[in-house]
């Protein structure tokens, strides 16, 4: 009796199994062929083709305002460290500026402190220089008295040398005395005079050297105090520029009050009216493009915006990858037809270029069609079901295929969409 209620109860199991099953199965095709999710109609329109790149909005016309660098020696003092300088005024992104406009101006007071010290030292040299030649020339004067007076002594020597005929002896050897002193006197003041005129001529030019040392150091800091100002030298947009903060830690914009590095660009003023993308092509896909094909631009920050665009040019030499010096990348510039106000440099851009075009044909979503030995066949609706037709396909994009033979407009299909 055990056995014979067991029996039954393990058949009714294996019924409700099989019905459970079935019903699942049932459910299935009914929903995929309801779904209109899991269907497509293949129907005849254009058949575009396109190629995907990601670039970077820039402007065609730009000036970049970079933290200047100041010349001349090493600068020190308050916001002075390793050369970095402080912003006190700042342009707001955005804006429209003017030729002439105030753009950025930094901390100037050590740079004017800098220059009016340079300037004193510069006016007390050329201070020193004078006095000094004024009394060069008075020294020289002395000396070239001094020095007539020896003469004139040797001359007076020589005309007591001519009584030695009619003198005595020992006068004589005096008069004879007296002129070799005389010329060895002045031989003596002609020598030393030349060596003060050497010596003054020395000291005379290291003043100089001084003078005109410090007379580039005040250009230097005139110059670098005027750099403490940069205006605008167009008409435009300036664009804020994201730079590496270090007292943030993190890419962002500058601020007024934030330390900046020499060098590093901080902003930029735009010709809005004149865009371009500069994005990287695979080496792969290079023989794909050439000078003048269509392309749409889409910008990642407002996704319902697309402008027409075209490739204007592809650079002829690739850039080696990081990863493998076997693959490269070219760099490509399209331009952009039109302006929009949310057109600005450093936005990351799609760009889908057109590869190929063809009116009127055939057109089914590419994941509705299957692939077997070397064969293509979709699963049409029959009725209630699905049967399989071979199907000749043409040109594939990432998303649809053309197909040639073996369907007709209408025909209603199953898309095999991954789940």
């Amino acid at each position: 009796m055990i056995r014979v209620v067991v029996s039954v109860c393990v058949g009714l199991m294996l019924a409700l199994a099989f019905w459970a099953t079935m019903t699942r199965r049932g459910s299935r095709t009914e929903l995929l062929s309801s779904n209109p999710l899991s269907t497509a109609t293949a129907s005849r329109r254009d058949f575009v083709r396109t190629l995907r790149l990601h670039g970077i909005v820039e402007a065609v016309q730009a000036f970049t305002v970079t933290v200047p660098r100041l010349a001349g020696p090493a600068q020190t003092g308050p916001g002075m460290g390793s050369g970095a300088l402080i912003i006190t005024k700042l342009v707001h992104s955005g804006v429209m500026v003017k030729r002439g406009d105030l753009l950025v101006e930094f901390d100037r007071q050590t740079q004017i402190k800098n220059s009016l010290d340079r300037k004193a030292e510069y006016r007390d040299f050329e201070e020193q220089i004078k006095k000094k030649r004024a009394d060069q020339a008075a020294a020289r004067a002395h000396d070239e008295t001094e020095l007539k007076q020896a003469e004139n002594a040797v001359e007076t020597a020589k005309l007591e040398m001519l009584k030695n005929e009619v003198t005595s002896r020992i006068n004589a050897e005096k008069n004879q005395l007296n002129l070799e002193e005389a010329i060895a006197h002045r031989k003596q003041l002609q020598e030393t005079f030349d060596l003060k005129r050497v010596a003054a001529e020395a000291e005379l030019r290291v003043l100089e050297i001084q003078r005109d040392r410090a007379r580039d150091a005040m250009l230097f800091a005139q110059g670098n105090a005027e750099k403490m100002s940069i205006r605008a030298p167009q008409d435009g947009l300036a664009v804020l520029s994201t730079i590496w903060n270090n007292s943030r830690d993190q890419m962002a914009e500058v601020l007024e009050g934030e330390e900046v590095h020499p060098g590093s660009p901080i902003l930029q003023v735009v010709d809005p009216s004149s865009m371009r993308i500069r994005a990287r092509i695979n080496q792969a896909d290079l023989s794909y493009l050439q000078a003048g094909r269509s392309a749409r631009v889409f910008l990642d920050a407002y996704p319902g915006i697309a402008f027409p665009g075209r490739l204007d040019q592809v650079a002829p030499v690739g850039i080696t990858s990081n990863f493998s010096e076997k693959v490269h990348t070219f760099i490509a510039i399209f331009s952009i037809q039109g302006s929009d106000p949310k057109l600005i440099p450093d936005l990351s851009a799609a760009v889908d270029v057109e590869l190929e075009h063809q009116a009127n044909v055939l057109v089914l979503p590419r994941d509705s069609v299957k692939s077997e030995n070397d064969q293509c066949y979709v699963d049409v609706k029959n009725g209630s079901g699905f049967e399989r037709r071979l199907v000749k396909i043409g040109s594939r994009s990432d998303y649809e295929v053309v197909v040639e033979s073996g369907l007709e407009a209408g025909a209603i299909v199953l898309r095999h969409i991954a789940s």
